[in-house]
């Protein structure tokens, strides 16, 4: 009888997704993907900066904004790659039919969560450190 329960119990933790509502999901996710990978290109020219002039200050000031542009976890190019590997993944998930997305869920929540800047789990994250 316990078994029984159980399975019921699970039973109503489960959602289904029509065929043509997952197709659309896995579309959107494709052209989130194609402009973010439009993004990761443009961020390889915000490495270069150029015109900041010839003073130390403008020198590091053109030094930050080189560092924004990538090689830390925060830096755009590194945050794009972010977003697409998380993203892809959600899109597979979606498109194996959706039982990978149930096993999935939390890992890309959790990166997802961990490029959030003010999320707890990026801050957990930094104490560590």
């Amino acid at each position: 009888m316990t078994e029984q329960k159980e399975r019921v119990g699970l039973m109503t933790d489960f959602t289904r997704l029509e065929p043509h509502v997952v197709e659309e999901i896995v579309r959107i996710c494709e052209v989130m993907l194609l402009e973010f990978r439009e993004a990761l290109e443009i961020t390889s020219l915000l490495g270069n900066p150029h015109g900041f002039g010839d003073f130390d200050s403008a020198q590091q000031l053109a030094a930050g904004y080189r560092r924004k542009a990538a090689g830390t976890p925060e830096s755009a190019r590194e945050r794009v790659e972010q977003f697409i590997e998380v993203l892809t993944q959600l899109r597979d998930a979606f498109a194996t039919g959706g039982e990978a997305f149930l096993d999935t869920e939390s890992d890309w929540a959790r990166q997802l969560a961990a490029t959030d800047p003010d999320s707890e789990a990026r801050n957990g994250q930094q104490s560590a450190q």
